[in-house]
This record gives C-alpha cells, sequence and structure tokens, in this order.
C-alpha cells in the first residue's frame, strides 16, 4: 500500500473523520462488535423513486397504527384485511382480472385470470401463490394483492391458497395444505410448468414446501420465488438496522420464528422449518428468485439464502431494491412495484417448461 494510501485509510477509520462524517459524536464500539450511537438522522435514500419518496412517510405513520403481533387476532386480522383490500382495489384498477373462489384438495383458493386471456405459450402453466401476513393475516385480500399484477402483467393463472395459519394451526398445518393442492395440481400440470411464489410469511412458506416435496418424495415445480423471506429465520444485519430505518429504532429483541405463534413447538433446527440449514435439502431445489429492499428486514435472509443455494449448485437469482422495505411491491403505484412485477414474470417465463435434466446448474461451489 502506498504512503498516501495508508494515509487516507487512516483518516478514514479515525474517529475525527466519523464525526466529521456524521455531523455528531463518534459511534461508540463494544468487543463483541455493538455499534452504539446517543443519536441517529438517516436520510431517505436518493436512488429511490419520486414515488417511494412521498409515499414512505406515509406508509411509516400508517404502520404506527398496526396492532402488536400480541393484539387478538380478530382485530389484526380485521386491520390487514382493510389494508390489503384496499391495494387490491388498486391493483385490479391498473391490472384487470377475473377473479373467482374455488377448493382445491380441501383448500380455499382464489384463482387468478387475466382478462386479456392467458398468453397461448402459458396455458398449460400456472403459478402458486402463497401470500404473506406473519402465518397469522393475509388470507384472501392478502393472496390478492401478490397475486393480481402478476396474473396480468404475465398473463397466466394464479391460484393462491388460503393456507391455515396459527394461532389456530400451528406448523406443519400450512406445509400440508401446499402440498395438498400441489398434488392435485400435478393431475393436471407437469411439475417443470408449475411456479410456486411467496412474500414474507409465503416466503418462508414456499422454501419450507418444497423441502417438504423433497422429503415426501414429490417432484419438486419448476421455479420458485422467495421474497422479503427465504430459507433462514430473520437474523443478521437486516433484522436491526431495518426496523431503524423503518422509524423503530433498533429492537431489543428482533422478530424471528420463535415469536410466531404458527411455530409454537416447532424444532427450529429442523430443515423443514428452515431448509436452508440443509445443504443436501438445498441441493435438490429448483431454480429460485429472491426479492428483498435495503429496509427490509429479512434483506439478510435473502442475502444468505441465495449465498446457500448457489454453494448447492442451484440457480439462485437476487434481486435488491435500494430504498424498498418489507413487501414494498404491495403498493401499485411505484415504478419499484412494476419493475419487480416485470422480474417475477420473466423469471418464470424463462424456467417453466423445462425438465429437470434441461436445468443447467452449475456445480456446487465448495468454498467454506
Amino acid at each position: 500500500m502506498s504512503r498516501l494510501a495508508s494515509v487516507l485509510l487512516l483518516l478514514a477509520l479515525s474517529p475525527l473523520a466519523g464525526a466529521a462524517r456524521t455531523g455528531s459524536a463518534p459511534p461508540g464500539v463494544r468487543p463483541d462488535g455493538t455499534v452504539t450511537s446517543p443519536a441517529i438522522s438517516v436520510p431517505y435514500s436518493d436512488l429511490a423513486s419520486p414515488e417511494a419518496r412521498a409515499l414512505f412517510p406515509r406508509l411509516l405513520a400508517e404502520g404506527a397504527k398496526a396492532p402488536p403481533i400480541t393484539a387478538p387476532i380478530a382485530g389484526s386480522r380485521a386491520f390487514y384485511d382493510r389494508m390489503n383490500g384496499d391495494r387490491a382495489a388498486r391493483m385490479e384498477k391498473r391490472y384487470p382480472v377475473h377473479i373467482r373462489t374455488a377448493t382445491i384438495a380441501g383448500v380455499r383458493v382464489d384463482v387468478v385470470l387475466p382478462t386479456q386471456g392467458i398468453a397461448p405459450a402459458k396455458r398449460h402453466r400456472v403459478l402458486i401463490n402463497l401470500h404473506g401476513g406473519a402465518f397469522l393475516w393475509g388470507a384472501g385480500s392478502g393472496g390478492l394483492v401478490e397475486s393480481i399484477p402478476i396474473a396480468s402483467v404475465g398473463r397466466i393463472k394464479v391460484i393462491t391458497v388460503d393456507y391455515r395459519q396459527g394461532p389456530e394451526h400451528t406448523f406443519p398445518a400450512a406445509s400440508d395444505d401446499v402440498e395438498a393442492v400441489y398434488r392435485a395440481l400435478l393431475k393436471r400440470y407437469r411439475p417443470q410448468d408449475i411456479g410456486i411464489y411467496g412474500c414474507s410469511a409465503g416466503g418462508i412458506l414456499t422454501a419450507e414446501s418444497v423441502a417438504r416435496f423433497i422429503h415426501d418424495g414429490v417432484p419438486v415445480p419448476g421455479a420458485i420465488g422467495t421474497f422479503c423471506g427465504s430459507l433462514l429465520d430473520l437474523t443478521g444485519d437486516s433484522s436491526w438496522i431495518a426496523p431503524l430505518l423503518n422509524g423503530q429504532g433498533v429492537p431489543t429483541h428482533r422478530l424471528g420464528f420463535g415469536d410466531l405463534p404458527y411455530f409454537r413447538g416447532a424444532d427450529p433446527r429442523d430443515p423443514l422449518v428452515q431448509p436452508g440449514l440443509s445443504p443436501a435439502l438445498l441441493a435438490k431445489f429448483p431454480p429460485t428468485l429472491l426479492i428483498t429492499g435495503t429496509r427490509d428486514m429479512a434483506m439478510s435472509s435473502e442475502v444468505r439464502s441465495q449465498a446457500l443455494l448457489q454453494r448447492a449448485g442451484v440457480e439462485a437469482e437476487l434481486h435488491v431494491w435500494e430504498g424498498m422495505w418489507h413487501s414494498f411491491f404491495s403498493d401499485p403505484e411505484l415504478p419499484e412495484s412494476r419493475q419487480a412485477y416485470r422480474t417475477i414474470v420473466d423469471f418464470f417465463d424463462r424456467h417453466l417448461g423445462h425438465r429437470p435434466s434441461d436445468r443447467r446448474h452449475r456445480a456446487p461451489d465448495r468454498t467454506p
């Protein structure tokens, strides 16, 4: 390293330089690496769209009214049904679809079809959506929020599943329901013509469902998408930093699977709960799309999940949107949301229809 480079590096790491950059007292660092600061002010990203900049403060104000995860379930479901119902209505104006309720293998579903008709090349394909909602809410309107734009933009049939949730039900009830629906669809569709995707709890359940298929000897789907929740519990830097960036402060206890009633009594080390803990299981996963944002509490989980999939030799495509929060594409007015819809559609277009032997999985990464 040159003398000039050494001087610049020392200046960059010095407390004086840190104080000059932040405009406040320098942070403290504990022996375990914890960084503390008496005060902090973080501007919103200047790389996000003007629409996101305008919406972000309103979302924080609305989020402050949300019931805590420990609140009575009826009130929480009513709150999120109103929120998702409004979003779904706005989506239908932009993305016209036909919606009908049905039952598949004893499980309630909503079938979402594009008004302009299914594209000829996709008449033999179907997408399964698994809605978000902390495994507590999101059935119905929450599933429509995730299904309407994809069905319309992709001109493909989307079936959103009303799987069993907590607190009334516990793991593996949701996986049971998804497998039942999937097995029924396998009577009409080839596995390579089926895609599964979900956001938040739905992203986690997508990974858990594929793990369950592998465990039970059921052919895996052609491709999957795990958005704002993936193969692992919510850990890493983003589980601490995202709440701060979203106006909630650094949590004293980060939210994880153990806080969700659905996982009551489940073994957190079970690969059917966290598939990312089993390299052998991951090696059998189909191509996977991962989506997150820099203000998403699940970003670290998504980043780590992609690395684990690639290490197992699976094609895993990660997209991170600057300034975006958890489940950002639930708001259809954002340019970032439109980009996400197109990314999802393009991914499934590229990967569905291929036989497993046709997939171009690269060799596993053996780097420790």
